[in-house]
């Protein structure tokens, strides 16, 4: 029981508000070595009536992957995370309990003119990542993660090993973006590798209300996603403290909003900066601002390693940071006003906590249709965002005010954000958009947050879970339900 506890709290909690005594644990975990333990593991807890929670890198942001309010076990894949790099052929089969550090690096041994588009948290898990659809500063380059899957392994409910053409176009299709843990166990994905410079270059330039952050924010919104495809301009705002702001008297600390424009482009700082100073001059981007390295090295950067920073860093496992945390998103179609903004700063300072981060879309994203992967988001939005709320400090108090703070920030940008739906990305998963208890009216709870997840592609979800998963066994919060 003692190592069970310790596998559990030692893996598990990527967010400290479940690292709780009240947090339901699981009776059991298995850590399967090989398909066949997964394969068993589906058997008899279809025989035995038990619910599977099924854990690659444990991110979930609602811990939908390793809590429950209904007795569960725990598929942990960590042990299943082989990864095969076939540069000749530019493909890589990748298990799905490997994470995002481990295949960058992997493919950094084997070429130094490749990589792949996904997310720029190194200790996230693949599994979960890719069937959720990943994205990362490529995307506008080279489309999402599961844009660039070409094949899969997955186990289904009666216990079989399935790839691409045995289990079909619509399965395959349903787990590359509609979420794996609703079809079956993703054993592994095959991908795509891309290409990219022996040389890229990042940089991060902050400006405060007080350095015109409104206005080239306000500029922002209509170049970042038009800008060369080569270019991705994340951009960041969040409150912080300064000495003698423009309503403080004798130097005392002033709230105000800095706006962080962290950028990576495919190729070298001249090029950079003769595409910044045509497309986006307001930034004031300086040589000195940008930072030449490979493209392992940007993935360092992007996860706020120091400069310098082994790329073997990438191959941990454990977190740079743990924190209860809250996060929500949202999509974005229409800039917004520069009233508007000012009244989002007004918000935000009197909030405090919550930051928002803004990602650009446009280039691939804006040429692939929406029913391509089950992803829905692609053309006519200008970017996403993430609201990221986190806190130090244990307990429900605690956790209560700072989710409050995240949803009040949320409602007041309604106006502002995609509507009927408003949309959210699956891969942040937000309780708040609905919850599933899989019991007779599962369709119809399911469908409140399926459809801002998937939009229209709702419908072809349920229809496939419904054919290949017609007893409802892989189930969570908020997986993809059967037809009533």
């Amino acid at each position: 029981m003692l190592l069970l506890t310790r596998l559990f709290c030692d893996r598990t909690f990527r967010n400290l508000r479940f690292n709780t005594c009240t947090t339901p644990k699981p009776f059991l975990i298995i850590t399967p070595l090989h398909e066949s333990h997964v394969q068993q593991a589906i058997v008899c807890a279809q025989k035995q009536n038990l619910l599977m929670k099924i854990r690659s890198g444990g991110h979930d942001y609602e811990g939908v992957s390793y809590v429950s309010e209904v007795p569960f076990f725990l598929l942990d894949m960590f042990n299943l995370r082989s990864i095969d790099i076939d540069i000749s052929s530019e493909t890589a089969w990748v298990q799905a309990g490997a994470t995002l550090g481990e295949l960058f690096y992997r493919i950094y041994e084997k070429s130094k003119i490749h990589g792949f588009p996904a997310g720029v948290c190194p200790t996230v898990g693949v599994g979960g990542h890719f069937s959720g659809a990943g994205y990362g500063n490529l995307m506008r380059k080279y489309g999402l993660s599961v844009d660039n899957i070409i094949d899969a392994q997955l186990m289904d409910v009666h216990g079989r090993l399935l790839d691409r053409k045995s289990m079909g176009e619509d399965l395959f299709w349903a787990i590359t973006g509609g979420g794996g843990a609703s079809f079956g166990v993703v054993i592994a994905y095959k991908i795509n590798l891309v290409r990219v410079p022996q040389t890229v270059t990042v940089f991060r330039v902050e400006r405060t209300l007080e350095q015109n952050a409104t206005d080239i924010v306000y500029r922002w919104q209509y170049v970042a996603p038009k800008l060369d495809t080569d270019l991705f301009i994340r951009l960041t705002m969040e409150v912080v403290n300064i000495t003698g702001g423009p309503f403080s008297t004798g130097g005392e600390n002033y709230k105000t909003i800095r706006a962080s424009f962290i950028g990576f482009f495919l190729g070298n700082s001249e090029r950079l900066l003769s595409v910044m100073e045509t497309g986006f001059p307001e930034l004031g981007l300086k040589q000195s601002d940008c930072i030449e390295m490979s493209w392992v090295e940007s993935v360092l950067f992007w996860t706020n390693f120091s400069i310098g920073t082994e790329p073997e860093a990438l191959l941990s496992r454990k977190p740079q940071v743990l924190v209860h945390l809250k996060r929500k998103s949202d999509y974005v179609k229409t800039p917004i006003p520069k009233i508007g903004l000012m009244w989002i700063w007004q918000k935000m300072i009197e909030f405090e906590v919550p930051i928002m981060s803004f990602n650009p879309y446009g280039g691939k994203m804006s040429e692939i249709p929406e029913s391509a992967t089950p992803c829905p988001h692609r053309a006519g939005n200008l970017w996403k965002i993430q609201y990221a709320t986190n806190w130090e400090v244990s307990g429900a108090e605690a956790s209560d005010y700072h989710l409050n703070l995240t949803r009040k920030l949320y409602f007041y940008m309604t106006p502002f954000v995609s509507m009927n739906p408003r949309e959210a990305y699956f891969n942040y998963k937000d309780l708040d958009l609905g919850i599933n208890n899989n019991g007779k009216a599962s369709y119809f709870e399911g469908r409140a947050y399926g459809i801002r997840y998937f939009k229209d592609n709702f419908d072809r979800l349920v229809r496939i879970k419904t054919e290949v998963d017609p007893g409802n066994f892989f189930r969570n919060e908020q997986s993809i339900p059967t037809l009533p």
